[in-house]
């Protein structure tokens, strides 16, 4: 009960700071890990788990999606296909190769969530000295080659892992482009989830037995709500507070799994 209680609690976390800060992943994937789930477990049954939460935060930013829809047909085709790539990635290469690299995942995932305040305080001042409007719908077509390259990789780490997916598309959209940050999270919300679930009918499709169900369900459960709770009050809460948790729970996993190795 403690142990359902506890995952179920990470999921909601999950799915309110996806919504606002974008690396749910590194609340719910350390927090199965620390209660023995197998990494690969751990991971397949996250990804599938924090859909919900995905959906009912990118509705809860469906206004500005609305004003970036030709640039949504642009950038979620490069998603999907990234995603595809890093879940057959995933399901191809050996358990051990993921259980090896994953310390390092979690410790770069950790190292954006940090770094982010000051990646966008750089942006800030970039757009303040540029003459260029930077929004996407006025991107050159070298500029918007490499957003599209960018968001393609960053949907095979989505795939593959997806810790923090969210902060490193937020980053990539703050230093190529002058969106606010508004428009920028709406955009983040959807592409992480477009990830998210063409990885997870990935998994079902090619290797369903790579999941618990019983931790997808109840990551699901609290996500979905998180996701709700995310898109209407988490822009009030304070930064610090969300990023300390992550760091906390996310360091947590980091020495388990290299104390455990």
């Amino acid at each position: 009960m403690v142990e359902a209680l506890a995952i179920l609690t990470a999921g909601f976390w999950a799915g309110m700071i996806n919504v606002v800060v974008g690396s749910g992943t590194l609340v719910t994937f350390p927090t199965l890990v620390l209660f023995g789930y197998p990494p690969l477990v751990a991971n397949v049954s996250n990804n599938i788990g924090l859909v919900g939460g995905g959906i009912t935060g990118t509705f809860g930013y469906r206004r500005e999606l609305v004003a970036h829809r030709r640039e949504v047909r642009s950038l979620l085709p490069a998603a999907l296909l990234g995603g595809v790539t890093g879940a057959v990635l995933l399901l191809v290469l050996p358990d051990d190769a993921f259980r090896m690299i994953v310390p390092a995942l979690i410790a770069i995932g950790l190292g954006m969530v940090v770094w982010r305040p000051a990646l966008q305080r750089r942006a800030a001042r970039g757009r303040e000295t540029t003459t260029d409007s930077g929004r996407l719908s006025t991107l050159s077509r070298p500029r918007l080659g490499t957003v599209l390259g960018g968001v393609y990789l960053l949907g095979i780490y989505g795939g593959y892992f997806g810790a923090a997916q969210g902060v490193l598309i937020v980053g990539l959209m703050s230093v190529l482009t002058s969106e606010d940050l508004q428009s920028v999270t709406a955009l983040k919300n959807l592409l992480t989830t477009g990830v998210n679930a063409i990885a997870a009918v990935t998994f079902l499709i090619v290797s369903p037995g790579s999941a618990d169900w019983t931790a997808v369900l109840l990551i699901a459960a609290g996500a979905t709500l998180g996701g709700v709770v995310g898109a209407r009050f988490g822009r009030r809460l304070p930064p610090l507070l969300l990023r300390s948790l992550i760091v906390v729970i996310g360091v947590a996993a980091l020495l388990r799994l290299l104390i455990a190795g």
